[in-house]
């Protein structure tokens, strides 16, 4: 049962002008880049009224043209495998991808993850959020069994994947020691996405190389994460991998929105995490969506003031503080979850990830001073996981420490926190904080479908389809094309050639 103090909150109340009782350059400015405080309250109904219909997207068997594309089963997707583990147990999706887990745990201590976007940010997130932050330094037992884990298949760098097999190649040597062993889960909903498709050859040959071609680890090893077709499947079932050690991408969820499902899932059951936990943060975050007033609803208000912010204030560029390096891989997924939801026909809020106090060494000049474009979202942990580390007393005092000798890192956060929001206020620069009240993977698993549920909201405030990514298949057209009319050949021969030389 969760507990009162187990929900994330957002406080927007900074954002919000206070009355002026006189005029001064102060309140002018804050009259017009804070929000009235009386704005919200008409926004109350139609927020009702969106969240209705988005409600009943998710029943739709048979959408009507202008609502396409529609992936609406993330939203009670969590709740799903939920009920079907307690129904089914080892037979559910949930019990099969925890078999999985539990074969790639038990055989290798390498795991690669290669996939693109929504097919590796959410899982990354969860790594970076929830494990040890120097995991894959650590040794095999004090990593109790869990395997190291390496993302790639993100992009074309060749030297970084080329690098990544070094390693394997130079660290695994007797495939019959599970200490040595590797294992791929190559995640890709259509399986023609280049990027990855093209890692993968060079991983699974790799692989081949190591264990042999017509090795079983092969198989066992190698875990596809697809939809219910296309070429990934046909490529998996080609090579052999049998249908039930295929995981599936339900066909109504988006890349963007999967990370509740097994492209999310497997590598956090893969890291030992608590997959239950996850699932029943992101349920319980969709139940106060669909249930709780606005004043007690953390959806309802992100997307309500986001919206009013980038729309009316036109604080185009969106700003997600991460008050935790820890927490960095969650500002990468939301960047990625903003732009291809919003940025579309000339619209949307342009997402930056920045960590504090990190950062305010840095873009924080740009956002105290800089152009006024900016809305800064806050993602604070109230409570750190590990006891203070304390300045402590010295005999020698040159850096004048002394006087805050008893104050720990936590206490020296709080007041970055409290001075920078301070700053900003007193520039009339609005910030808001999503507050955590600690680091688990209940609040992460709250946090993650908090986002997902407002950006759909802000995109139907917004009349913007909040699915799809049309601009993104244009690049993919464009490279396939280039490369199939492109002779192989060197790069500055391949450039004399285009200049006709």
């Amino acid at each position: 049962m969760q507990l009162p103090d187990e929900n994330i909150e957002y406080d927007y109340k900074r954002l919000l002008a206070p009355p002026a009782e006189s005029w001064t350059p102060l309140a002018e400015l804050q009259a017009q880049h804070f929000l009235a405080a009386d704005r919200l309250e008409p926004m109350r109904a139609i927020l009702n009224a969106v969240r209705g219909r988005v409600a009943a997207e998710r029943e739709l068997q048979n959408p009507p043209p202008e609502l396409l594309p529609l992936q609406a089963g993330f939203i009670d997707g969590p709740q799903k495998l939920l009920d079907s583990f307690r129904r089914k147990g080892d037979a559910s999706e949930l019990g099969k991808l925890n078999r999985v887990a539990q074969r790639l745990r038990d055989n290798t201590d390498r795991v690669v993850v290669l996939g693109i976007g929504g097919s590796y940010l959410g899982g990354k997130a969860l790594f970076d959020a929830l494990c040890h932050t120097y995991h894959n330094e650590l040794p095999r037992n004090l990593r109790i069994g869990k395997p190291r884990l390496y993302f790639e298949g993100n992009n074309v760098d060749n030297d970084a994947l080329a690098d990544l097999l070094e390693l394997l190649e130079n660290t695994c040597v007797e495939p019959e020691t599970p200490e040595e062993r590797w294992g791929v889960v190559v995640v890709s909903k259509s399986g023609g996405t280049l990027e990855t498709a093209a890692a993968y050859r060079a991983v699974r040959g790799e692989a081949a190389k190591y264990y042999g071609i017509k090795s079983d680890w092969l198989k066992q090893l190698i875990v596809p994460i697809t939809g219910p077709k296309g070429k990934l499947r046909d490529l998996a079932r080609a090579e052999g991998i049998p249908d039930d050690d295929i995981l599936t991408i339900p066909d109504d969820v988006g890349g963007r929105y999967s990370v509740f499902t097994p492209v999310g899932l497997l590598p956090a059951a893969v890291m030992g995490l608590d997959v239950r936990a996850l699932l029943l943060g992101a349920a319980a975050m969709t139940k106060r969506f669909l249930e709780e007033p606005f004043d007690r609803n953390p959806v309802l208000q992100f997307a309500a003031v986001n919206h009013l912010m980038a729309t009316e204030a036109k604080k185009t560029t969106r700003v997600m503080a991460v008050y935790s390096r820890k927490l960095e891989s969650v500002g990468f997924w939301y960047d990625q979850l903003l732009s291809e939801s919003l940025g579309k026909s000339g619209r949307g809020p342009t997402p930056i990830t920045s960590v504090y106090t990190r950062d305010l060494h840095s873009r924080g000049q740009q956002h105290q001073d800089g152009t006024r474009d900016k809305m800064i979202n806050n993602l604070i942990v109230r409570t750190q996981k590990h006891p203070a580390v304390l300045v402590g007393m010295s005999d020698r005092n040159e850096d004048d420490l002394n006087a805050i000798s008893r104050r720990g890192l936590p206490d020296l956060q709080e007041a970055a926190l409290h001075g920078a929001n301070q700053a900003y206020a007193e520039a009339a620069r609005p910030t808001a904080d999503i507050i955590l009240p600690v680091l688990t993977e209940h609040t992460i698993g709250q946090l993650l479908q908090m986002l997902m549920l407002a950006t759909v909201m802000e995109g139907r405030l917004a009349q913007i389809n909040p699915y799809g990514q049309p601009g993104v298949e244009a690049y993919k057209r464009n490279m396939m094309a280039i490369l199939k009319a492109t002779p192989n050949l060197p790069k500055g021969e391949v450039r004399d050639q285009a200049k006709g030389v």
